[in-house]
């Protein structure tokens, strides 16, 4: 398992200044993770997908999904690039998952279906975004860069998977046409109340009620949601304590997308124990919810970089120009407006 923070970020007051916001201090604090100009969802991908192969032969891979909402190619499969950057086998599976930023977990079951079935013995699933806002934006200071990696297979399991469950609805919240290069939002109360507010509770309630499970069996909730008092909200609904809630890395790194719940899985596991259970929720056309248990081998994980290191590991973006820079956009257009088997 292996998380990639790009190198650069940006102050949110930064962007929250060159918009001419008068009260920055009203709005969000914190920064988010910037992508370089040469970096995309599949480099991210690659960088994280690397570090997670230490010391594993490539040989032994049999398949590779890409799970993204901000492909570079619509007509290419994503997947098989960084297959091919990573010197594969031409004999593995490939496939990419996309449409919807639940498309990590979902390639996520999706590998640990193959797994079970006997189709693969171990599966890399990568989840990678760099996400584009349009300047000007909510959405811009809420958006950052980022990629996990996880190997999934049946030998060396630090977390196996004990039950999930999903639930799928055509919910508007955000959209983007083929033509279109930056997306549409939804009005936020409708987004928080009609989306995050009902589709991951109703997941991760369904999950309990599923395995005869409660809230305080978890040692771990992960979830994702880019208002702050509406994931305090839905612990609460839960029943859930404050300490058993995952970092949603909001505040460091911003909303990663496809990423985000498989970042802060990686985070979670980090600090996990033996015998510790985790509950993953997603968001995106409803949700996906994974129970997973930590084994024995979670201390072997551990011997690598730490979230926390990595993501201590920064470089400042000094101005909003420079951020513009790396997006291949001007000022000018904003004046104008842009595991694991387990």
């Amino acid at each position: 398992m292996k998380i990639l923070r790009p190198r650069y970020q940006i102050d949110r007051n930064v962007i929250y200044s060159a918009m001419g916001w008068l009260n920055p201090a009203i709005y969000m604090a914190g920064e988010k993770a910037v992508a370089n100009r040469d970096e995309d969802s599949i480099s991210m991908a690659v960088a994280a997908a690397i570090d997670c192969l230490n010391g594993m032969e490539r040989g032994k891979i049999d398949g590779l999904y890409l799970a993204t909402t901000t492909p570079p190619y619509m007509l290419r499969q994503n997947s098989g690039i960084v297959a091919g950057a990573l010197d594969l086998r031409s004999e593995i599976r490939t496939a990419d998952f996309a449409g919807s930023t639940k498309s990590g977990t979902s390639g996520l079951l999706s590998a640990l279906d193959a797994i079970k079935g006997g189709g693969a013995g171990n599966v890399l699933t990568c989840a990678s975004d760099c996400r584009t806002s349009k300047p000007g934006s909510a959405q811009e200071h809420l958006y950052g860069d980022g990629a996990a990696a996880l190997l999934l297979g049946n030998e060396g399991v630090i977390a196996t998977l004990e039950g999930h469950c999903s639930v799928s609805y055509d919910f508007p919240d955000r959209w983007r046409a083929s033509d279109e290069r930056f997306e549409h939002a939804w009005e936020d109360r409708f987004i928080r109340d009609e989306g995050y507010g009902k589709f991951m509770i109703e997941a991760m309630s369904g999950l309990l009620k599923k395995y005869n499970l409660t809230i305080k069996d978890f040692s771990k909730v992960v979830y994702p949601c880019l208002y702050p008092r509406e994931h305090a909200a839905i612990a609460r609904r839960l029943g859930a304590e404050p300490g058993q809630i995952q970092d949603s890395m909001l505040p460091t790194v911003s909303d990663t997308g496809s990423a985000s719940p498989l970042m802060m899985l990686v985070a979670a596991l980090e600090e996990a124990r033996p015998g510790d259970k985790i509950l993953v929720a997603s968001f995106g056309s409803g949700s996906d919810a994974l129970f997973f248990q930590v084994t024995e081998g979670i201390g072997e994980a551990r011997a690598r970089r730490t979230v926390k290191k990595h993501l201590a590991s920064k470089k400042e973006l000094p101005s909003y120009e420079r951020y513009l820079a790396f997006r291949n956009r001007s000022r000018f257009t904003v004046i104008g407006s842009r595991l694991m088997n387990a």
